[in-house]
C-alpha cells in the first residue's frame, strides 16, 4: 500500500501510461507483499526539460514510493529489478532510464479518509 508518484514524459499514450502504472503495481504486490486492492498512484506528465535524469535525454521514468517502514532490503531490491525488467518489456523503457526512490514513514503518518489515522486505533 505505498503511495506511488510516477513521472513520465508528456505526450505519451494512455496505453503507455497504463502499462507503467500496471507494471509498477504488479511489482509492488509481487515483491513487497502488499494487498492486491491497495493501489494508490499519481501519474504526472512532464515536459522533457521538467523531467531531468542526469544526461539521459531519451524516454525516462522517475518514481517515488512512500510507504510504512519495515519492508526488508531484499524485497526492495526485488522490486527495483522487477520494475525495470517489466518496463523494458512493456512499454519498452531502457532500464538505465528508470529511477526509483522509496521513503518510509510510520503508522501515524497515514490517513486514508475522514481525518482519521487508520493504522493507529485509539
Amino acid at each position: 500500500m505505498p503511495f506511488v508518484t510516477i513521472n513520465v514524459l508528456k505526450g505519451k499514450s494512455r496505453d503507455y501510461i497504463k502499462a507503467i502504472a500496471d507494471e509498477v503495481n504488479a511489482a509492488v504486490i509481487d515483491t513487497m507483499d502488499f494487498p492486491e486492492d491497495d493501489r494508490y498512484q499519481v501519474i504526472n506528465e512532464c515536459e522533457a526539460d521538467h523531467l531531468q535524469l542526469q544526461t539521459r535525454a531519451e524516454d525516462r521514468v522517475m518514481m517515488h514510493l512512500v510507504m510504512r517502514a519495515g519492508r526488508p532490503d531484499h524485497a526492495k531490491k526485488a522490486f527495483y529489478a522487477r520494475v525495470v525488467e517489466s518496463l523494458a518489456r512493456n512499454p519498452g523503457i531502457d532500464p538505465g532510464n528508470v529511477m526509483i526512490t522509496i521513503t518510509e514513514n510510520r503508522d501515524i503518518d497515514w490517513s486514508f479518509q475522514d481525518g482519521v489515522a487508520q493504522f493507529c486505533p485509539e
